[in-house]
């Protein structure tokens, strides 16, 4: 299969992959999340070249994960903000940092601190069932494939079954 193909795919992990499948757009995801807003900004933290960086803001843009918004003009100048599809990327950006936390941060700790506003504790955000709210993780989630649909393609990339 090649790449531009990807997000054509009955996969969400695919489509979405399309989309955020690099490195340089978690970054600045991340960052967007720490509060980095404009493109020299972005520029000085990532030290990315100028062009991927605009390649990677404008594909966040078309993708309606990021929005643009014009602080000044003379000339214009405009910051990136996220969008509520990008807010929703939250628990996305949150599981690397946890994961990242869990197996590369040093002796010191992890180099950024969570604290939860309402209660002001540090925290490590976690997966939980809305219904039962235990925790969740590979162990006890159990992946189907949707039931067919007539106007959808079927799932080619659904979960492997296994017997015995």
């Amino acid at each position: 299969m090649k790449w531009d193909e990807v997000s054509k795919q009955q996969c969400s992990v695919a489509r979405s992959s399309a989309v955020l499948g690099d490195r340089w757009t978690l970054l600045i995801l991340s960052d967007c999340f720490l509060g980095v807003r404009n493109f020299d900004q972005f520029q000085d933290r990532l030290e990315m070249p100028r062009t991927t960086l605009a390649n990677r803001l404008q594909k966040l843009i078309e993708h309606d994960v990021l929005y643009r918004k014009k602080y000044r003009t003379s000339p214009d100048r405009f910051e990136y903000r996220l969008t509520e599809k990008g807010r929703d990327l939250y628990p996305v950006l949150s599981t690397i940092l946890n994961w990242g936390d869990k197996y590369y941060a040093e002796a010191a700790g992890p180099p950024i601190l969570r604290q939860h506003m309402p209660c002001g504790h540090d925290i490590q955000p976690v997966l939980q069932c809305p219904e039962c709210e235990t925790a969740v993780d590979a162990h006890n989630i159990h992946a189907r494939i949707r039931p067919h649909h007539d106007s959808c393609p079927d799932v080619n990339r659904g979960p492997v079954l296994r017997h015995g």
